[in-house]
Parts: structure tokens; sequence; C-alpha cells
């Protein structure tokens, strides 16, 4: 049973860092009351984390083949705790924002660690099976995470469902002193500092502008990505090796990862605040309504690793894509001003099915694309890419969603309107009408993605030094 305790311990990292991302989403009502936060402020609250996370998890990748692949998980956790109790005690929405902002910085080093922490631990069969338990493990996160957030809120509080992390975290830290080995020898050479820096501000500007409509920081975005992309073709040792894009099965799945988050999954947030603030469930009942899709995202996805393991990834992302767009469309045209939590499962259904179909094949797909040698830096480029479509997702569909809903309300104080309940059925439908209609379309541009640009068969391609 020893064996099994680092496998246990990267696992308690990776659950958290995962619930963590949709686990608020229940608890947004909640939180704009208590701490009469705008709808920015609330949007921020679920992309000060996501995009934390996603811009570092490359750097933090970088970092930890410099300094430890045990030592970072073990400073990640720590700031992980840290920042959770600084989430559960904020007393306004800067404060929150900040301290989601920490808490993705602290899942960067857990995240980023955990493929060199569990192939350090085991080989052969058992580390497959390892693997395995992993992914089942985060993909039952994202399914977990609204009904454990609305367990909490129901029962406690909103706060609590950052402070859960803190006895989670201790006893991470514990078995991760004692149970995972120590770090061998240590990466040689300089980190990446200017790739770093301009690739994070890229992001961030792109975020922040659509969030709050501030056209020059599209301006920003564009220059900083074109600094980031011009700096690593001249770096010796880059964050991404820009010749990996030549490959165009590696490109299509990597529109594929950054897609995919932003069909699926950004607009529950907007959902959530819909089904509490309107139609009057509790955080839990809201939660529960999510679970179907959870639970059939990780059937399908059983179901495809065991019997259509080979099949071409260009039909299985395809069709998985075509799938999400699908069941955003089904949402759109069924959600109405006389609707309730009835009218958002069929179209979660459909999504999940694409969903189960699209995340098992998207990291061997990546992987198989690239040489052996640039397997660590294709699966931080793919993660990266997730992470960030998220964060855009929830900035872009919440931009929608108020714009449409405030065309309603003849005001743009929609958070408050939403809190309070005096935001018309006819306004809030309306709003998540655009928004599952605007995930219907990316989900589209990610199926043609994959159709032009994902081979039947992947093989690696020549790389240059």
């Amino acid at each position: 049973m020893r064996k099994w305790w680092p496998l246990v311990t990267v696992c308690l990292g990776t659950f958290m860092l995962l619930v963590d991302v949709t686990i608020v989403n229940v608890a947004l009502p909640r939180m704009a009351g208590d701490l009469h936060a705008s709808f920015g402020s609330l949007q921020w609250v679920v992309d000060g984390y996501a995009l934390s996370l996603g811009v570092l998890l490359l750097g933090a990748g970088a970092l930890a083949d410099r300094v430890g692949h045990r030592r970072l998980y073990a400073a990640g956790l720590v700031l992980f705790a840290l920042s959770s109790l600084a989430c559960g005690v904020a007393g306004d929405d800067g404060l929150l924002i900040a301290a989601r902002v920490v808490q993705g910085i602290g899942g960067a080093a857990l995240f980023t660690t955990t493929f060199a922490l569990l192939n350090s631990s085991y080989q052969g069969r058992e580390r497959g099976v390892a693997y395995g338990i992993w992914g089942g493990v985060s993909g039952a996160a994202a399914a977990i995470g609204p009904v454990l957030g609305g367990v909490l809120t129901d029962s406690l509080s909103w706060r609590w469902i950052f402070l859960v992390n803190l006895p989670i975290s201790v006893a991470a830290l514990v078995l991760c002193l004692s149970a995972l080995p120590s770090d061998g020898l240590l990466r040689r050479g300089r980190f990446d500092v200017a790739g770093f820096l301009t690739f994070t501000v890229a992001a961030t500007a792109l975020t922040l502008a659509v969030i709050r409509s501030v056209p020059s920081l599209y301006v920003v975005s564009a220059v900083a990505l074109a600094a980031f992309v011009l700096i690593e073709r001249r770096s010796s040792q880059p964050m991404i090796d820009l010749s990996l894009l030549r490959n165009p099965t590696f490109t299509g799945v990597l529109v594929a990862g950054l897609l995919v988050n932003f069909a699926a999954f950004a607009v529950l947030t907007y959902t959530s605040i819909w089904l509490q603030t309107l139609i009057g469930l509790t955080p839990l009942q809201a939660g529960l309504t999510a679970l179907p899709m959870g639970v059939l995202s990780l059937v399908v996805s059983g179901v495809a690793g065991a019997r259509l393991h080979g099949r071409s990834p260009r039909v299985l992302i395809g069709v998985g894509m075509l799938l999400i767009a699908a069941g955003g469309l089904l949402s759109a045209f069924l959600i109405d001003a006389g609707s309730s939590w009835p009218s958002l499962l069929p179209g979660y259904a459909v999504i999940g099915l694409g969903v189960g179909l699209v995340m098992p094949n998207l990291a061997e797909s990546a992987m198989a694309a690239v040489p052996a040698d640039r397997g660590g830096m294709a699966a931080g480029t793919l993660n990266t890419a997730r992470q960030l479509g998220f964060a855009i997702g929830v900035a872009v569909i919440g931009s929608v969603f108020a714009d449409r809903t405030a065309d309603f309300l003849g005001s743009s104080d929609v958070a408050q309107g939403l809190a309070s309940g005096q935001v018309p059925a006819g306004a809030a439908a309306a709003g998540l009408d655009a928004g599952f209609a605007v995930a219907a379309g990316i989900g589209l541009v990610g199926a043609l993605a994959v159709f032009l640009l994902v081979k039947p068969a992947s093989k690696p391609v020549p790389v240059a030094a």
C-alpha cells in the first residue's frame, strides 16, 4: 500500500486545483450580495484564477526543472493553502480577486509538476495504473466542483468553498515531504524571463480588454504577443518551441484545446447565476444540474478510451467539437422567458457526450504529433491553451451576457440586478441565449480547425535545433 502514497499525494493536489476552477460558479450570487460586487468583479473571481493558472504553467514547468519538482510542488501547496485562507476571509471583491490570482500561481506549481512526480514514482504497469487513476480524479473534479460548492455554500457559507482547501493542503504537504521521492539532477540553464513576461502581459491584457471593453488593451496584447514570438524564436531555451507549430496536427489539437473549454464550460458560470437568482434554486440544486454533463463525459471518455483507441483523432476530436456546438445551439433554442432548469439538461447532455470524446484524445494526439523529447513541452502547451481558453471564454461570454441583458434592463449594473432578483426573466434568457450561441460558434470553429489540420495518422516531424 505504501507504494501508492505518492499517487495519493499528487491526486490530492490535482483534485484541489481543478475543483477550484468550477467550485465558485454556484457561489457567485451569494458573493455578489455579500461583497456588493460588480458583474466585472464576478468575472474576475473566476478568471483571476484560471488566467494566472494558464499563463504560468509553462514558466512553472521550466522553473521546476531547475529548482526540483518535489520542492516546487511543496511550495505550491503552501501558497495554495495561504491564498485559500485569504479568499475565505476576504472582506471585499478586490481582496478576493487578488487572492484568487495567487491561488492560480500555487495551482500552476502543482499542475506543472504532476507528470514528472508520477514518472519518478512509478515504472511499467504501475505507471499506467497511476496515470489512469490520476485521469479519473481529474475528470471527476470538474463534475464534483459545482456540487461540492453547492453543499458548502448551502450548509455553511460561500467562504467555505475556499477554507475547505486548508486541511487537504496540510495532508498533501505532509505526504509530499514523506512519500514523494527526492529531486534528482536539476536542469542547468537560463530561465526564459523575457518570454515568460511577454506571454503573461499578452494573455492578461487580452482578457482584461474583453471584460473592461478597453480597445487600447487589445493593442497591448498584440504587441506583447508579437514580442513573445520574436523572443521565443531567438531563445536557445524557449518556453515554447515555435517549430512545433509547423506540424498541422499539433496546431489543430492546440486550437481544439484552446476552444473546448470556452465552448463547453465558460457559459456554466452564468447559467448558475440564472438558476439561483431568477429560477430560485439553491446553490446545491444549481450545482446538481451540471452533474449529468460531468457523468456523461466520464462514461463516454471511458468507453472511447477502451473501444475507440487507435481511431483517427481527427474524427473523434472533430465529432466531439461538433457535439459541443450542437449542445450549445440546443440550449440557446430551448431557453426562453418561461424556462426553468430542465431546459438546460438536453443541451448539457449533448455537450457532455462531446467533451467525453474530445478530452481523452487531446493529450494523446498532442504527444503523438511531436518528437518524444518535446513531449513535456507539448503537454504544457496544451494545458496552457485549455486554461487560457476557459479564462477568455468566461470573459467573452460574460460580456455578451451582460450586454444583452443590459439592453433589456436599461442599466449596466447587471450583477446587483441579478443579486436582488430585479432582472426580468426575458432579459436573463436573452443573455443566456446569446452566450450559448457564441459558445456553439466557437465549437464549430474548433471542429473546422480539427477537420482541416489534424491528420488521420500523426507522425513526429523533425524539429529544428
